[in-house]
């Protein structure tokens, strides 16, 4: 459904993606891991078209979106949750998942997709007034992928979706991750912490400095310890 082909993408003169390739099926848990500064967040921006490949292709369900402006990609059925969540400061909860659905509102009905995502998230229900930026840290991620989801995307890409969480919020993110996968969505889940990412995937690519090194199933990454020493290691 979704796959890059030897994608390369530059911060200026640096150049950050390095001949990346890479597939997600429908359905399917992909994590892309790897240290920090590896070039796994920038890979998710290059799908996205925040940060344009500068070479390479990037298809989805078959359609070349290399060269898609970014405010259309949403629009193809791709959702994006990005590391720093955006919460909209001054909106409710209801309210930022009310403007997500916006691009969207000719084919989704805002109340049947707010049932859907109170279902993951009932704790977001109960607060569904309260102000997004007044949440606790692990309530704003809730927020950021009820955000995503609520759009009903067919792929979902998710940048670092535990980090500085407690283990309580942690272990929630993986929970509700692991229950989207079973609705046949496709979802590419960029983590740093390498037990979460290992522990859901399917499959697994390792990047380093830029350039996919591994690729294969989790369980093969998780048990081989010279993958983990050389590439998952600071």
């Amino acid at each position: 459904m979704l796959e890059l082909e030897g994608v390369h993408t530059y911060y200026g003169l640096s150049h950050v993606l390095q001949g990346v390739s890479l597939r997600v099926e429908a359905g399917e848990l992909v994590s892309l891991i790897g240290r920090n500064g590896a070039g796994k967040s920038t890979t998710l921006k290059t799908i996205m078209g925040i940060t344009p490949a500068r070479d390479g292709r990037i298809s989805f369900a078959n359609e070349d979106i290399s060269r898609m402006p970014a405010h259309l990609i949403p629009r193809l059925g791709i959702a994006y949750v990005p590391e720093d969540r955006r919460i909209i400061p001054g909106l409710s909860v209801y309210e930022n998942l009310k403007l997500a659905m916006l691009p969207h509102k000719r084919r989704l009905v805002l109340a049947d997709e707010l049932e859907k995502v109170y279902g993951y998230f009932p704790r977001l229900k109960e607060r569904h007034k309260q102000d997004g930026t007044s949440l606790s840290g692990g309530e704003q991620q809730m927020l950021a992928m009820a955000r995503g989801l609520i759009t009903n995307p067919r792929m979902l890409l998710i940048d670092e979706p535990t980090q500085g969480l407690a283990p309580v919020f942690v272990r929630n993110v993986a929970e509700t991750v692991s229950r989207i996968r079973t609705t046949g969505v496709g979802i590419l889940f960029v983590e740093q912490n390498a037990e979460v990412a290992l522990g859901l995937a399917d499959r697994v690519y390792v990047i380093d400095h830029g350039v996919i090194e591994v690729e294969g199933p989790a369980a093969f990454i998780r048990e081989n310890e010279e993958i983990r020493r050389e590439f998952l290691t600071l």
